[in-house]
């Protein structure tokens, strides 16, 4: 998978349901992308929140790319715009200090920035499971695309199993995974609805919003038992 700024519930469910997690820190950086943006509730309406960037070459890695020197001053806003938005949420005050600590990282490098974010977050909702760099793996990732990607990776790794989120269900095919001795599954997230300050209901938004209104067992529970897998 990609990094992710505060990527919603389905990518923690992954997580906590592999022996090991590959995340990708060699590959471009893409924009319009999840990988320095994501979601949250304000007034009852999904808004960005989001990681500045320096301005640099579209073709460079995620390993390769800063964030922006105005994040001194950004990461204040960025902070009480999260705030202002839950400050009434029923856990606030233990999840705006977690994630505060987060985006306090000094770290301006943007995939070490999310690495620590990602780590923070596992820890806190007890995901134990090996993360593993891509740059880490014995093959020369930035020479595949795409499903080979993916493949020489499950070979690198000797993976019974290959799973991945249900939204990329049309970009890999069975017999692919099946020449190479690995089942392919997809887990797809089942509706986790709660409460929004008794607004209509915004599905999907940043891990944040799932903290702020959700008691840690029942995050814990929907991580564990939340989904169910599906074949192509």
């Amino acid at each position: 998978m990609q990094p992710y700024f505060f990527p919603y519930i389905g990518y923690f469910q992954l997580m906590a349901n592999v022996d090991q997690f590959v995340i990708y820190d060699n590959i471009k950086f893409t924009k319009k992308g999840w990988i320095n943006r994501n979601r949250i509730l304000v007034n009852g309406k999904d808004d960005f929140i989001s990681l500045p960037l320096k301005k640099d070459s579209d073709y460079l890695n995620v390993n390769q790319r800063y964030i922006a020197d105005s994040f001194e001053t950004d990461r204040l806003k960025l902070k009480r715009k999260i705030e202002g938005a839950y400050r009434k949420a029923p856990f606030f005050r233990e999840i705006f200090s977690l994630v505060s600590d987060i985006i306090d990282c000094e770290d301006r490098n943007l995939f070490s920035y999310i690495f620590n974010s990602i780590k923070v977050l596992n820890n806190y909702l007890n995901i134990d499971v090996p993360i593993i760099k891509s740059s880490n793996l014995d093959i020369d990732i930035e020479r595949f695309e795409g499903q080979d990607k993916v493949l020489k990776i499950c070979q690198s790794l000797k993976a019974s199993t290959y799973i991945n989120p249900i939204g990329g269900k049309q970009l890999y095919e069975r017999e692919a995974f099946k020449e190479i001795s690995t089942e392919l599954l997809f887990i797809k997230s089942l509706d986790f609805e709660y409460q929004q300050f008794g607004n209509e209901f915004i599905p999907w938004l940043s891990i944040i919003d799932v903290l702020m209104f959700n008691e840690k067992d029942k995050v814990q529970d929907a991580l564990n038992n939340g989904f169910i897998y599906e074949t192509n």
